[in-house]
């Protein structure tokens, strides 16, 4: 099911129980709960949620459905400081460019979220708690703690935003779903080098169907030939040009950031900012439009660390003004 720009997923299981992964962007938790008692019957709930990371556009209905549904959620160790209030992400990258979906990166929520009564570790042998038939992989590099589900049985991958099936960058792209394989969204991908290396591990599985975060579920050969192009080409065809990231990674490990490479010398140009808020502006007439339309839904069968610049990530500025002003001004270590 997508939400606005960013998929989620349902999966059941023979004997009626079924899961939810990700849960889409803020405000989402009315619509999944709509579209779960469809699929699955009045007053239906998950046996868990599974998280392939905390980006604001995975988690936005997280709290609330854990909540309401009172079910464990699973991440990935990595990703826990972002979701029990202990860190920020590494800033995105909004330099990168390529379209409205970056440009507007600097308006994107930066606080991490706190559901320390529901999260819990993924097993670390790979199983994947309420889906016996499926297995996680660590596929890091858009995120430290990002993951992906596979179901060995009949190739079918849930692979989150290690790669994804639409322009990751372009705000027409959202709309059209013009189905091709991309890298990981570049202005939220903090390290390249381990990116394309998950890139290639799930290449290597030979997905006969792959579903993303972002983009449509895509298939059989195309797929898999242009995986194989996208691994092969990694680096001229999915790391930006420039970037804050493209050089040296963010670091990051249990507690959360470590440190960030400093912020590019170039800023958006303000006009290209301006640009991406009237392309925000009009995805969401678009979304309103199609509110009442029929849900299309895909069903799936048989750190407490101290950081040493002059302002804690978790900060949100107060303008849009002051949020520019200060990312030209903090030197990150």
């Amino acid at each position: 099911m997508k939400t606005v720009f960013v998929n989620l997923y349902f999966v059941s299981e023979p004997d009626g129980t079924w899961t939810l992964i990700d849960t889409g962007v803020y405000g989402s938790a009315g619509k999944i709960k709509a579209a779960a008692e469809e699929l699955f019957g009045p007053g239906t709930k998950p046996r868990s949620i599974l998280l392939t990371h905390g980006h604001f556009d995975h988690i936005g209905a997280v709290k609330e459905l854990a909540n309401e549904w009172d079910v464990p959620v699973y991440a990935h160790p990595l990703e826990l400081p972002y979701l029990t209030g202990r860190s920020s992400y590494p800033p995105p990258d909004a330099s990168v460019g390529g379209g409205g979906m970056a440009y507007m990166a600097f308006l994107y929520p930066k606080k991490p979220i706190n559901i320390t009564n529901h999260v819990e570790l993924l097993p670390q042998d790979g199983t994947v708690p309420g889906l016996p038939r499926w297995h996680w992989l660590h596929t890091p590099g858009h995120t430290a703690g990002h993951v992906s589900f596979f179901r060995e049985s009949d190739r079918v991958l849930l692979a989150g935003d290690a790669f994804i099936t639409r322009h990751g960058e372009s705000m027409v792209a959202v709309m059209t779903q013009k189905k091709h394989v991309y890298g990981p969204p570049k202005y939220y991908t903090t390290d390249w080098a381990e990116a394309h290396h998950s890139v290639e591990k799930l290449a290597n599985l030979s997905p006969a169907v792959a579903a993303t975060g972002h983009g449509m579920p895509m298939r059989g050969q195309t797929l898999q030939w242009q995986l194989d192009d996208l691994v092969h080409d990694f680096w001229t065809v999915a790391v930006p040009e420039h970037g804050r990231y493209v050089h040296e990674p963010a670091i990051t490990d249990e507690l959360g950031v470590v440190s960030v490479p400093p912020a590019p010398s170039n800023p958006v140009p303000k006009v290209l900012m301006a640009a991406g808020v009237v392309a925000l502006a009009g995805a969401a007439i678009v979304a309103m439009r199609h509110k009442n339309g029929k849900a299309k839904t895909d069903k799936t069968y048989p750190s407490g660390r101290p950081f040493s610049h002059n302002r804690p990530l978790t900060d949100v500025p107060p303008t849009i003004a002051d949020d520019v002003a200060q990312e030209h001004t903090n030197n990150y270590p």
